[in-house]
């Protein structure tokens, strides 16, 4: 860092008066030993460990790198870390206050500093999706010679908001959302250190419960409301930050929600059964007390896709493909966001016309076959494409249905033990309509009874 007269004074100000600093901030680990969570990016040899000097030197120095994750997953606290523990000059930017005049200063004095003291300098640039491509490629020369090494932050797709020259000349490290056991490791952690809360309160496991789901997945949210709720009992005169003060301070009703127990399973039940019954309000209720609980969102973006196969089938042929598509979408974004693309499928499900038809089929027939109801393939139907295959009789008859009118040849394809059986009973329903009169006039085609082949 270079901290200015101002900087200085704020610094020494925090020294004497913690509480002059957010506990998120005072909490900040101080060598990457101290990260919580993100283990897959602080194996030795890493890219950060060589940043901060480990790992030993040589021919091949520190490479740049591009920090990719959702808000509160430490990118801010590594680079923090970084600029504690290495040796090179720091400097902090950000793409919501500055602009080329500002690299260009940096590239600048990182040019000055390697010349005149053989000093190497490290850019943090915090929130880099905020650049135009402009700015972005006044980077590249100081990445690209290595007058600067970049260690850039972003909670955007680096893919569609970073330019690629600057792209390929850096480390794409991608952090994970923080998981409940992380999380519970760092409110412990700042009720009990001396930077923090210093024991000074009690945390019970209800309230802490309730903190890992108003957190969802975020250190810093988790730590600002404990610290709102510490604040608020300490207020009252107590030590203990009862569930009761906490839902006070942060403004958030605990959802009792277990999501290893039956809460789990009854929430996500009564989501589908909603959907199912077309109750599109009593669905997004439900869909609301699984975010509000910190639910994985992949999880009900699971079960709508199960639900769009099995409740909607053919009566909204597009049904599934809005939930996969909104299981992709879930994927990339994550929460907040995610949270509009499970309401717009949620709504959409729930209001589609419902069949089962396709799901019930699918059962009758392989309870055929669990029962040993089966039979050899017909022998027009076998693979006829091997040498001697037609000396077996593989394929004799066989008529191919493209040469024919209307495209259906009328020939049996089931075993004999199941030929004439019927499977799939199409609704009335929405599109499955048209199925439903698709398959009676194939049916009658196929077993010879069609009277009109321009019908088939």
């Amino acid at each position: 860092m270079e901290p200015d007269l101002f900087t200085a004074a704020a610094e020494e100000r925090q020294s004497k008066d913690p509480s002059a600093s957010p506990l998120a901030v005072r909490m900040r680990p101080r060598t990457l030993d101290d990260v919580v969570g993100q283990q897959h990016l602080l194996r030795p040899g890493s890219p950060l460990r060589r940043l901060v000097g480990e790992g030993g030197s040589g021919p091949a120095g520190t490479s740049s790198v591009m920090l990719w994750g959702p808000p509160g997953t430490g990118k801010t606290t590594l680079a923090y870390v970084v600029s504690q523990a290495t040796e090179k000059r720091f400097v902090e930017l950000s793409a919501i206050t500055a602009g080329v005049k500002e690299v260009r200063a940096v590239i600048d004095g990182a040019r000055r500093s390697s010349g005149a003291y053989g000093k190497e300098t490290v850019l943090f640039l915090d929130e880099i999706h905020r650049f135009s491509k402009a700015q972005q490629d006044s980077l590249l020369p100081a990445v690209e010679n290595r007058w600067v090494t970049l260690i850039a932050a972003t909670t955007e797709n680096p893919y569609f908001s970073v330019i690629s020259p600057l792209l390929s000349r850096s480390l794409l490290l991608t952090l994970e959302p923080l998981t409940d056991d992380d999380l519970r490791d760092l409110l412990r952690r700042a009720v009990a250190d001396e930077r923090g809360l210093a024991g000074e309160v009690v945390l019970p496991q209800d309230a802490e419960d309730h903190l890992l789901r108003v957190a969802g997945g975020d250190a810093r949210r988790a730590l600002t409301a404990l610290e709102a709720g510490a604040g608020a009992a300490l207020a009252k005169g107590g030590s203990e930050v009862r569930l009761e003060i906490l839902e006070e301070a942060v403004d958030r009703a605990a959802v009792t929600y277990d999501r290893d127990g039956d809460a789990h399973y009854d929430v996500a039940s009564a989501l589908i059964k909603s959907i199912r019954g077309s109750d599109v309000d009593a669905a997004l209720h439900y869909l609301a007390r699984m975010i509000e609980a910190g639910e994985d969102p992949r999880f009900i973006a699971r079960r709508l896709m199960i639900s769009a196969s099995e409740d909607i089938g053919l009566a909204d042929p597009t049904a599934l493909q809005t939930a996969v598509a909104a299981a992709q979408a879930v994927a990339m974004i994550g929460f907040p966001e995610a949270r509009i693309t499970l309401g717009h499928a949620t709504v959409a499900l729930a209001l589609a016309p419902k069949s089962n038809a396709a799901y019930l089929a699918t059962d009758a027939a392989l309870a055929d076959v669990r029962a040993g109801v089966a039979g050899p393939v017909p022998p027009h139907l076998r693979d006829s494409h091997y040498k001697g295959s037609q000396k077996l009789g593989h394929g004799k008859g066989y008529q191919y249905p493209h040469d024919l009118p209307g495209g259906i040849a009328p020939q049996q394809y089931a075993p004999d033990e199941l030929h004439g059986k019927e499977y799939y009973h199409p609704t009335r329903h929405g599109a499955e309509a048209r199925y439903a009169d698709v398959a009676a006039r194939v049916r009658a085609h196929l077993r010879g009874r069609a009277g009109d082949e321009d019908r088939g």
